[in-house]
């Protein structure tokens, strides 16, 4: 993902209103979509994401719309919020129109939400 895009405005979305999304269960037009490594994920994980990691980009990327649907509300995670915002804005610069990077990541999701997820 070594490609710069051009710097668009990035929805955000709190770890609450993620919460709040996932009270009862996945709504079925939401994507979620987790882009931390794998040995990041066996440590902490929030049911329902979809493990794309960023260092896997090229084994991936060519086949994005066949993993996500652009039209759908996507919510993207990493540890504190910086890759999860570089794949938003690659996302938009794919079509996808409804993308929210989850401000603080699962970092903040497990210090404000859910403490039973492991701090790293």
């Amino acid at each position: 993902m070594s490609q710069q895009f051009s710097q668009q405005p990035i929805l955000e979305i709190t770890v609450e209103e993620l919460a709040n999304h996932l009270i009862n269960g996945i709504p079925e037009n939401l994507q979620l979509v987790d882009v931390r490594e794998p040995q990041e994920v066996e440590i902490a994980f929030i049911k329902g994401f979809k493990v794309l990691p960023l260092s896997q980009f090229s084994e991936w990327s060519d086949q994005i719309h066949v993993h996500l649907d652009s039209d759908q509300e996507t919510l993207v995670l990493c540890h504190h919020g910086m890759r999860s915002a570089q794949m938003c804005q690659w996302l938009k610069s794919q079509g996808f129109t409804n993308v929210k990077n989850i401000i603080g990541g699962i970092d903040a999701y497990s210090l404000v939400v859910d403490k039973s997820i492991p701090r790293y």
